[in-house]
């Protein structure tokens, strides 16, 4: 079994790397809302599916991209860590859930996704942590796919990092759900220093029981990313199962991207949604991690960030229109206090 107190050591923050922090943060912020957005026409269908209507996801398919409950519940993370960092606690993270979610008339906002709502169900009929986690879906990506911010903030920590998601999960998830969010989380802790891919990869597989599904996924993925997206595809994809947005699945489908594109921010996310399944997840997840590497948002292609104004769209009243760079400022600034 894996121990976060035995995650490999990453380079210090700054160590041979120009961007700073907060083009870093930026970065996975913006790659997390440009791979949701490129990501959600294609979702939960299959990759020939996707070659029939489109060929190869190149851009985005849709005149107005937008994100989805991917981008909003990342929000979520950012606010929580701006306002407890450190100290965050299960009775914070189930606080917040009332607060921004549970306890309002939903309006537009429908509560995201299976392990979203089954949470939300429990919540609302007064369970508390981690029993609010008890439901059918507490296995999803749906922690995974809001881990970046704790990786944002907990930048060359990857074991802390580790523990703050999973204190955050502990509302709404269990087992393989909590394990997809530690590996994200560590996985964008490490490359915040800049580390290279197999150190970021070696971070994420650190923090998870190493007999976990997880992280025989993600270990086999890395082995066969060079032999291109088919490849990872049949490594990892279970065949016949009704739902698309496994965590072990899709967090190792989006390594996988990652790993098969070298890091390259742009080869990352066409891999990632082009491969089908939950393809907004697994592209908010790949473009966290390669947006992140990628240093300042200015490097990423104009035409991927010109359509999202520098503003995470939201269907939650309190969330809609935050900026990345506010969202980045507010998680670093509870870094700097910690």
């Amino acid at each position: 079994m894996a121990s976060i107190a035995c995650t490999p050591p990453v380079p210090a923050a700054g160590d041979g790397d120009t961007a700073g922090p907060r083009e870093r943060a930026r970065g996975a912020l913006l790659g997390l809302a440009v791979g949701d957005a490129l990501g959600t026409p294609a979702e939960n269908l299959r990759p020939s599916e996707i070659r029939a209507r489109w060929g190869r996801i190149t851009d985005y398919v849709t005149e107005q991209p937008c994100g989805t409950d991917d981008t909003e519940y990342a929000i979520f993370s950012g606010l929580l860590l701006a306002r407890h960092g450190s100290a965050l606690t299960p009775a914070h993270v189930e606080a917040a859930w009332h607060e921004w979610i549970a306890d309002r008339a939903e309006g537009p906002f429908r509560g995201a996704g299976f392990s979203e709502r089954g949470t939300l169900e429990n919540l609302r009929r007064g369970l508390a942590a981690p029993i609010s986690a008890q439901h059918r879906h507490a296995w999803s990506d749906g922690l995974a796919m809001r881990a970046a911010p704790f990786g944002v903030f907990a930048a060359g920590r990857p074991a802390g990092a580790a523990r703050l998601v999973a204190i955050d999960g502990s509302v709404s998830h269990e087992g393989e759900g909590i394990y997809g969010g530690q590996a994200v989380a560590a996985g964008v802790a490490a490359a915040m220093t800049g580390a290279p891919l197999p150190v970021v990869i070696a971070a994420a597989l650190a923090v998870i029981p190493e007999d976990s599904w997880t992280a025989r996924s993600l270990r086999r993925v890395v082995a066969v990313a060079h032999r291109g997206e088919r490849a990872v595809r049949r490594a990892v994809v279970i065949g016949g199962h009704p739902w698309t947005d496994l965590a072990p699945e899709a967090v190792a489908l989006a390594f996988g991207a990652y790993a098969a594109a070298d890091g390259d921010f742009t080869g990352s996310i066409r891999r990632a949604v082009s491969g089908g399944w939950d393809t907004d997840s697994n592209g908010a997840t790949a473009g966290s991690v390669a947006g992140l590497l990628a240093g300042d948002p200015a490097a990423l292609p104009e035409h991927w960030r010109t359509p999202l104004k520098n503003r995470l769209a939201s269907t939650v009243a309190d969330f809609d229109g935050t900026g990345f760079d506010t969202l980045a400022h507010l998680t670093l600034l509870e870094t700097t206090r910690s």
